[in-house]
């Protein structure tokens, strides 16, 4: 399936949204999120407030969208990408982990930034769930037209058990004053190797996958 490039109307809808997530990323950097407000953000991009709401609900939602600015498409076109011989469960791991862990140098600056706050670290986690729109799409054009209620449940899986994996990377360890200092809004430090959290938490969704292609086979 081809999909058809963009208009001008989207584009500039995207060329907008690029701009405010990179103008709050910068900012949160140089200042603090704290010392950062819509308004700060909004006028970095050259756009009103009125036209930052209609593109993010808080300024940590644009933040964090610098980091996982089209991570979601990306996933998906990884999975499509995958050979058809290639197992969907295999396909769908190897992208997520890719996708989450393949980051540069300004990412993991942005990463670092997010593990400080908890507002940060809440959207972060929340933004998982952009994953299932466009990964409901390759799976049901994987499975055929019978597959599009499967696809959904599959898809909504998998950033279930994303969301899983950055929560025990992102959990807290140690003793009450570390937890205290989380609940303030204070630093966490991921723990463990986030490939290994992501694989863990996919293994369980296997039979699902495999069994939803099987059913597809003549």
């Amino acid at each position: 399936m081809t999909t058809p490039p963009p208009g001008l109307r989207e584009r500039k809808k995207q060329a907008t949204r690029e701009a405010l997530r990179e103008a709050a990323l910068r900012l949160a950097l140089e200042r603090g999120p704290d010392q950062v407000r819509v308004e700060d953000i909004a006028e970095a991009a050259g756009v009103s407030p009125r036209t930052y709401n209609n593109y993010f609900a808080s300024r940590e939602q644009a933040i964090v969208a610098a980091v996982t600015a089209d991570r979601e498409a990306r996933i998906a076109a990884a999975v499509a990408a995958r050979p058809a011989g290639v197992r969907l469960a295999d396909a769908v791991a190897e992208a997520v982990v890719e996708q989450y862990t393949n980051t540069g140098e300004r990412e993991h600056e942005a990463l670092l930034l997010i593990t400080t706050r908890t507002t940060l670290r809440d959207a972060f986690l929340d933004a998982t769930a952009d994953i299932e729109p466009p990964l409901t799409a390759v799976i049901a054009e994987r499975l055929g037209d019978t597959g599009a209620h499967t696809a959904r449940v599959l898809a909504a899986s998998v950033a279930a058990a994303v969301r899983i994996a950055l929560e025990d990377w992102l959990r807290p360890t140690g003793n009450a004053e570390t937890a205290g200092s989380v609940r303030a809004g204070g630093l966490v430090v991921p723990s463990g190797s986030l490939p290994d959290q992501l694989r863990a938490a996919l293994a369980p969704l296997a039979p699902a996958l495999d069994a939803a292609e099987r059913h597809t086979q003549p």
